[in-house]
């Protein structure tokens, strides 16, 4: 799917522009996933399980979003830099297609001005005019009151709990909670 473009002005005053990448944007794109993962500990990968990834597999997958009829990547611009991105995807099932599934990463230096809460919005938006899904998931890691906040900001609530779903490098065992967001 393709988002089509829009801009929207900053907390801090400057402008942002949301997308969808195009396999131009491929080599930034993995460029910003690895140095977002780098950040925290919130993400589902580590950086070094980026370093088989070729920029090929990154046109490859811009690509086959972009054409996809069951997801849409959004991709947010500041001063020409990628500072997020967001991606929705619909389950096609007979039995799960009301249903639809988001993740959003985000560059911390660009944390607390609007961009998470835009993004949402959107995805929100798009899952609404879909015909026929009813609810929107999401999964995020134990201690990540941050991106929880904006999650429940924006309607969603803790539905479940898969205890030590996650191992993080230092041994440590973390949650990984489901939340759910009705239309």
């Amino acid at each position: 799917m393709i988002f089509k473009e829009t801009k929207f002005k900053l907390k801090d005053g400057r402008e942002a522009l949301l997308r969808s990448p195009c396999e131009d944007d491929a080599e930034e794109m993995l460029q910003f996933v690895i140095k977002a993962s780098a950040e925290t500990d919130y993400l589902m990968k580590y950086p070094e399980e980026f370093a088989n990834f070729t920029l090929e597999q990154e046109k490859t997958f811009i690509r086959e979003d972009y054409l996809s009829q069951n997801g849409l990547m959004i991709a947010c611009f500041v001063g020409g830099r990628i500072a997020g991105n967001c991606q929705i995807s619909f389950r096609t099932g007979i039995k799960d297609r009301h249903r639809a599934s988001v993740a959003i990463a985000l560059l911390q230096e660009y944390w607390n001005l609007g961009i998470g809460t835009r993004m949402f919005k959107e995805m929100i938006q798009m899952a609404e005019k879909r015909d026929g899904v009813r609810q929107i998931e999401l999964e995020f890691i134990e201690g990540n009151s941050r991106a929880r906040r904006l999650y429940e900001k924006m309607g969603f609530r803790i539905t479940g709990v898969k205890p030590d779903a996650i191992r993080l490098k230092d041994g440590t065992l973390v949650n990984e909670y489901m939340m759910l967001k009705r239309l």
